[in-house]
């Protein structure tokens, strides 16, 4: 064989072989040189402006864009319970520049009945938890109990007379309220309303017995006395509830320990996406949870900053999401 052809064919071999050691290496050779973000990003936030992943969004895109050096542009993608908007950040290029205004609903709650085009666990990797929504267990002032433990016996004194109020079968609040009733062995009827509003009307004239909804929709009713609160369903309490128990700090209340179930909000990015590019948006993200400013608009807002990195968020979306499969295979709950 001719020797120039011998050499060019090395040539060719040697190129070939630098080429995919270099599609290996630079992306994180590139990321570690600062070269991640070059562009401005898209941040999909699957509901419409003003819900409160939204407003969760928005703050934390501004504050995102401060630290990578890039503007972080809000894309609302509303539609089908969150589920529109979130498949659209699943079959995104993963390419780091496609982020999801990850929360409960879309991710954790509605794949569990089967209605989604996309699954979580596959099509999205989680680059860390931001916030969560805590839960307040209400009745009406005059209930009968004094505190967490005497409302447990008076509803479990009596199985099926009481009845608990949520904002929709299959809502985050029914399936809190389930896993509650189900961990301290409450039997009562559920009334499911359209909305939070309608069921704390209930609740307050006394239709309904109790419910377990957002710190946003119950603690301006319990600071003005017109609800009692018995509990917030976050295992280190809130800051947004102020005065009020965790479930899981009850004293002697056999099945609350650990209790720890919210709505939370997070960033997610399509999977596929560079590790590099999961650490160095985790890494900023962790940056600005310090900031008072983000820690008032969230408050503003009763959501709790929550911040856990992917390996810790990742276990949470799994506890949860076990969780509520067994409540809704337990309670044959089916998604409206």
């Amino acid at each position: 064989m001719p020797s120039n052809i011998q050499s060019k064919r090395r040539q060719l071999v040697t190129g070939v072989a630098s080429a995919a050691a270099l599609s290996v290496l630079a992306p994180t050779q590139l990321f570690a040189q600062g070269a991640y973000p070059n562009r401005p990003l898209k941040m999909v936030v699957p509901w419409p402006p003003g819900q409160a992943t939204d407003l969760v969004g928005r703050v934390v895109a501004q504050e995102l864009g401060k630290i990578l050096g890039q503007t972080v542009v809000i894309d609302n993608k509303a539609g089908a319970g969150g589920a529109i908007g979130t498949d659209s950040v699943a079959k995104a290029a993963p390419d780091g520049y496609t982020l999801l205004a990850a929360s409960s609903g879309p991710v954790s709650i509605s794949p569990l009945f089967g209605k989604t085009p996309y699954a979580p666990e596959k099509d999205l990797v989680p680059v860390a938890m931001i916030g969560m929504s805590p839960y307040v267990l209400v009745t009406a002032p005059n209930f009968p109990a004094n505190d967490l433990r005497e409302f447990i016996a008076v509803i479990k004194a009596n199985p099926g007379k009481y009845s608990f109020a949520s904002s929709g079968t299959a809502a985050t609040a029914h399936l809190i309220a389930e896993s509650f009733n189900a961990s301290v062995g409450l039997k009562a009827v559920h009334v499911p309303y359209k909305g939070s509003s309608p069921a704390l009307t209930d609740v307050i004239s006394g239709q309904v017995t109790y419910c377990i909804e957002t710190a946003a929709a119950t603690m301006p009713f319990v600071r003005s006395g017109r609800l009692r609160a018995y509990g917030v369903s976050l295992e280190k309490g809130s800051s947004v509830t102020p005065g009020v128990t965790p479930f899981a700090s009850a004293a002697g209340i056999p099945g609350l320990a650990g209790f720890d179930l919210g709505a939370w909000v997070g960033v997610m990015v399509p999977a596929g996406t560079s590790p590099a590019v999961v650490e160095r948006l985790s890494s900023a993200i962790e940056k600005i949870m310090p900031s008072a400013e983000l820690k008032q608009q969230f408050s503003n807002i009763a959501v709790e900053i929550d911040y856990r990195r992917v390996e810790e968020f990742n276990k949470y979306l799994k506890f949860i999401s076990t969780r509520f499969s067994d409540v809704i295979k337990t309670n044959n709950i089916k998604a409206e």
